[in-house]
């Protein structure tokens, strides 16, 4: 410990002195930036109501003033050693160094809930139980199954009945065989994700097969099929899909001596019977570059694509539109998000995004709106906007809010198209109102 260029007696100083107040002082620091850091936090997330931020970020601000706390004890004790020369070694601060071991196992626990439950804070439909939700989709979907069949979609998990439900609503204001088709082949891609989607339509003269919608490798553009074939009754897997009326799922069609190829030599193959007035009608085909890639979720939603098919072009054939009634589940659905979510609050949610929470076409949300509430889907959004900003406006917690922050919280996006909205409802603006008793 003896050196030409430092003494022993500096060494101890700085054995014993530098290190514990060096260690202090940073302890203190990275106390207090914290502290500031979740105080920057809490501001930064405008969107969201700020004292269910300051609720959220209460249990680490509570942690951060215990550790401020322990610091503050740290500090007198090395104080009582300058004036005590009685007390010295290690003993004072081993109760420091179990109650900072406690603090940090508490920070560590409390830290870990916090992030299972972030999400829940910054998606609020999150917390809206799913069987809810699922019951409004299945309700909804209960005008075109039958009960037993609406068994079988009820036993299946939440993401097939919103696929379901999708598929639904994107028919709802097609009458022609064409768009029906088409649109059918083009969600499955969407939806399901697929490689390809194909709909063959029987010939009952010619008994041939025939692609008439595709959607993927095989869509030419505008409608159009690139490269179509015939298929005969019986013959390949979707001819003896037709022929049988059973549907068919080829894990490797490498080993099917059927197998017919189409653009492309792939290694899997989905083909379910279509039929119209208990005859075949057609067949839903899709085929994927992955050996045993289709799954029995995957058979079941075609399944039931293929019927609703079915009984959309019943409707047409009876000559019978679909119409929407003030009982329309998919409304109900979206009045408990706004009501019990208040997914109104983003200010960035859009037609697209609420028909993507409802599984439903947009195109269907919007007819559904404006045939329902009476409103443009802008004003019927708006609508709740401003009741929820008029609540707080009379809100004692929020007497300090400016109006803008009111507008803001509740889903505007500025001040402008706050003040244009609340007066085109209520006849005054947001600060005539705020004054009235």
């Amino acid at each position: 410990m003896e050196y030409s260029w430092i003494s022993k007696n500096i060494v101890t100083i700085l054995h014993t002195e530098i290190d514990e107040n060096s260690a202090l002082s940073f302890s203190t620091i990275i106390g207090i930036w914290m502290y500031l850091m979740i105080t920057k936090y809490e501001k930064s997330l405008g969107r969201y109501s700020f004292l269910k931020v300051k609720q959220q970020t209460k249990w680490i601000k509570n942690l951060v003033a215990v550790l401020i706390v322990f610091n503050v004890l740290w500090l007198l004790t090395l104080v009582l050693f300058y004036i005590r020369t009685d007390i010295h070694g290690h003993m004072p601060y081993y109760p420091y160094w179990i109650l900072y071991l406690l603090f940090y196992f508490a920070f560590l626990y409390y830290g870990v809930q916090h992030i299972q439950n972030r999400g829940k804070f910054l998606n609020p439909e999150a917390n809206i139980k799913e069987e809810a939700i699922n019951k409004f989709r299945i309700a909804g979907l209960s005008t075109i199954f039958s009960k037993e069949e609406l068994k079988q979609i009820e036993s299946n998990s939440s993401e097939v009945v919103g696929i379901l439900s999708y598929f639904a609503t994107s028919l709802f204001d097609k009458n022609d065989v064409k768009d029906i088709l088409w649109d059918i082949t083009e969600n499955c891609i969407a939806q399901l994700h697929l490689e390809d989607a194909v709909i063959y339509i029987l010939d009952e003269k010619t008994k041939l097969l025939k692609q008439t919608a595709a959607y993927g490798t095989k869509n030419k553009g505008q409608r159009m099929i690139l490269s179509p074939i015939q298929i005969p009754l019986g013959k390949g897997i979707v001819g003896g899909v037709a022929a049988t009326g059973i549907s068919e799922c080829i894990g490797d069609v490498t080993k099917d001596e059927r197998y017919i190829v189409d653009d492309k030599k792939r290694k899997s193959e989905l083909a379910v019977p279509i039929f119209l007035n208990e005859k075949i009608f057609g067949v839903l085909d899709s085929e994927n570059s992955i050996k045993n890639y289709f799954n029995d979720q995957h058979v079941f939603l075609f399944q039931f694509i293929a019927k609703l098919i079915s009984k959309k072009l019943e409707k047409i054939k009876q000559r019978s539109s679909s119409t929407i009634t003030d009982d329309n589940m998919y409304f109900k659905e979206l009045n408990f998000l706004m009501s019990e979510a208040k997914i109104y609050r983003d200010a960035n949610l859009s037609l697209e995004t609420i028909s993507g929470k409802l599984k439903i076409s947009g195109n269907y949300l919007s007819q559904l709106v404006n045939k329902l509430s009476g409103k443009s889907f802008p004003d019927y959004i708006n609508g709740f906007r401003i009741e929820d900003a008029k609540k707080k406006l009379k809100d004692p917690l929020f007497v300090n809010y400016t109006i803008l922050s009111i507008a803001l919280e509740s889903g505007f996006n500025s001040k402008s198209t706050f003040y244009n909205a609340f007066k085109k409802t209520t006849g005054i603006s947001p600060k005539e109102f705020r004054k009235t008793p």
